[in-house]
């Protein structure tokens, strides 16, 4: 997804933000990329899903620096989100202690049951985080348009950056 071509480069990010916000058509074929490469069932797609919409319409932005250097720009964006990362490291430290409880009638470790856990945890979560996030954003055409974040900052926004 990268963002509509505005006038200046703040206004760039602030449009490609928006779309997050908003739940544009872009976002929500971004979302379904995001949930296909984990492995969960149809009930957890949904769960994560409604998760993730969640993050995305709660976020909220301030962008703090804007420079200039050519046909090139770099937006600074100070951004708050779920911190969904901190569930989910809970999430993993309560299976190390608890491991007989996500198991099936066999005994037998059971990950779906692992996965409902987090999931739940992660959506009832209301801990926010702030990250910062530098966007490139290149003139074309005389509009600027944002370039494609980098995975760190895409985990950022999504709230499961790894800042341990």
């Amino acid at each position: 997804m990268t963002g509509c071509g505005m006038n200046d480069a703040k206004s760039a990010v602030d449009t490609y933000l928006k779309q997050y916000k908003t739940l544009d058509s872009e976002v929500l074929v971004d979302l379904e990329k995001v949930i296909e490469k984990e492995n969960l069932t149809e009930e957890q797609s949904e769960k994560y899903r409604s998760i993730l919409k969640k993050q995305y319409k709660d976020l909220n932005y301030e962008i703090v620096n804007e420079e200039y250097d050519g046909d090139n720009a770099y937006v600074t964006v100070k951004i708050e989100v779920y911190d969904l990362y901190k569930e989910q490291k809970n999430a993993a430290l309560y299976l190390e202690e608890n491991r007989s409880e996500f198991n099936d009638r066999n005994g037998n470790y059971d990950v779906s049951k692992f996965i409902d856990y987090k999931l739940d945890k992660m959506k009832n979560t209301t801990d926010k985080i702030d990250y910062t996030i530098t966007f490139t954003v290149t003139k074309k055409k005389d509009k600027y348009v944002v370039s494609q974040p980098t995975e760190n900052d895409l985990l950022k926004i999504h709230g499961v950056y790894n800042y341990d």
